[in-house]
């Protein structure tokens, strides 16, 4: 556990204008992928795309290198989250992000009982967010579109779209003036949507969906364990800019629900999807290698095909690195599985 949040609040925050106005670097990962053809994930209408979490457990998850990764793969759709495309915009974020996302998922609906250990860990995780949240609004507000829009030039020069752009910080404390803020860097990145948890409050995503309507855009709702099949239905009522971000494996997981009548129902509301294989509740909820969990992602990719709904459905690499590979390796593994599972109709 922390000795205190300054584990997680490290160096002051600071927009560095060399950050800004730096000029595109392709990582060694991006040159593994510079002299291939262009990539191309759709498979037979079925858009198969990524997000960038897949990419956590790498020791360079910047905006340059994430765009090497996909190329690597040959995806050509991303759900980009915030910190990368940020600190590409000189927005600074020398904040424990992963530590932050694990302890607040411990404390969501669903999930065990926090011990008075978990607590206090906690509470301090959350003290640190809050200081870090004031800082980065601060610089929020000054921010350019620009290096946004520069990085979008060069996404989509090497054939790759940031579909969505991913505010894990759009929290509760979320300003006016960063929601617009948000809004307009998803619009400058060449998103169509932003994603984020679906909020506890209606008044939170009566500001959000105002925010995105001005803008084009849609908000996409993301859900864990307290996913039900009606649990966005006062979202989608409030607006039409509000939508889903269905994530299959943690529907399965959370009461062995059925996630294909839900697709089916909901299709048209659906912005985005994550794919996942997460055993049900009964078997322990776990996330395991494509295949081996109780999502039907086959059936799935197979609905979304010969339906020919629109919306792009990102791999989400979630389950335990095998010794030996990476995270490249796995998300190939799912690609390929998507390719397989889409090669054919049903009999």
């Amino acid at each position: 556990m922390m000795n205190n949040r300054r584990q997680l609040l490290r160096a002051g925050l600071a927009c560095s204008a060399a950050v800004a106005t730096a000029k595109w670097q392709l990582s060694g990962a991006a040159d593994v992928g510079r002299h291939m053809g262009r990539p191309n994930s759709k498979i037979n209408g079925v858009q198969i795309g990524v997000i960038s979490y897949s990419f956590r457990s790498l020791p360079d998850q910047s905006a340059e290198a994430v765009f090497g990764y996909c190329r690597h793969l040959s995806i050509n759709a991303l759900e980009l989250m915030d910190r990368p495309a940020e600190e590409f915009a000189g927005i600074q974020a020398p904040f424990d992000n992963e530590h932050y996302r694990k302890v607040r998922l411990r404390s969501q609906p669903g999930q065990p009982v926090l011990s008075a250990a978990e607590q206090q860990e906690h509470d301090e995780v959350m003290t640190a967010f809050a200081e870090y949240r004031q800082q980065i609004a601060a610089l929020r507000t000054k921010a350019t579109m620009e290096p946004f829009e520069r990085l979008r030039r060069h996404y989509e020069k090497g054939g790759v779209s940031i579909y969505a752009l991913r505010f894990d910080s759009f929290d509760e404390g979320t300003t006016d003036a960063e929601i617009d803020y948000g809004m307009r860097a998803a619009k400058a990145l060449g998103a169509n949507q932003v994603t984020l948890e679906l909020p506890s409050t209606m008044t939170r995503i009566s500001r959000l969906a105002a925010g995105a309507s001005r803008y084009g855009l849609r908000v996409a709702y993301h859900a864990h364990l307290q996913a039900t099949p009606t649990v966005w239905d006062a979202a989608l009522a409030e607006s039409a800019a509000n939508a889903i971000n269905f994530d299959i494996g943690h529907f399965v997981a959370a009461a062995d629900y059925d996630p294909l009548p839900f697709i089916r129902q909901y299709h048209a509301r659906i912005a985005s999807m994550h794919l996942k294989d997460r055993q049900n509740r009964a078997h322990g909820q776990r996330n395991l290698p494509w295949g081996q969990g109780d999502t039907p992602l086959t059936p799935a990719l197979h609905l979304i095909r010969d339906r020919h709904y629109g919306f792009p459905a990102a791999i989400e690499f979630e389950y335990d690195v095998p010794e030996g590979s990476d995270a490249i390796q796995e998300v190939g593994k799912c690609v390929d599985y998507c390719r397989k599972a889409l090669a054919y109709k049903h009999a």
